[in-house]
């Protein structure tokens, strides 16, 4: 399920905005001169997954995976995106591990 029109932002703007806000977190880090941290590499983004909301480094490319935006969709449910402690998916860490490793085959 992709995400519906009834975002405020359509959906190519909601990504660039999810991008830009994942990558202006932690700014304890240590960044490089383009300001992006040095653990994640380019074309990368971090998420955060269940209750403990262990970090998770994924590629861009899932964006556009049909059930990558269905976890975004359930994210911008319950959480939001306008906030700063990073996009947090509800899901449990195993599925998550999961569809995501069946995405990156």
């Amino acid at each position: 399920m992709a995400l519906t029109k009834s975002s405020k932002l359509p959906q190519k703007a909601l990504l660039k905005q999810i991008l830009k806000r994942c990558s202006s977190l932690g700014k304890k880090q240590c960044y490089d001169d383009q300001g992006l941290r040095l653990d994640v590499p380019k074309g990368h983004f971090v998420v955060y997954v269940g209750e403990n909301r262990s970090r998770y480094i994924v590629p861009i490319s899932v964006l556009s995976r049909p059930e990558f935006q269905t976890l975004l969709h359930q994210a911008e449910e319950e959480f939001g995106f306008d906030h700063e402690s990073g996009l947090t998916i509800p899901c449990h860490e195993d599925v998550f591990e999961s569809l995501i490793s069946t995405m990156l085959r």
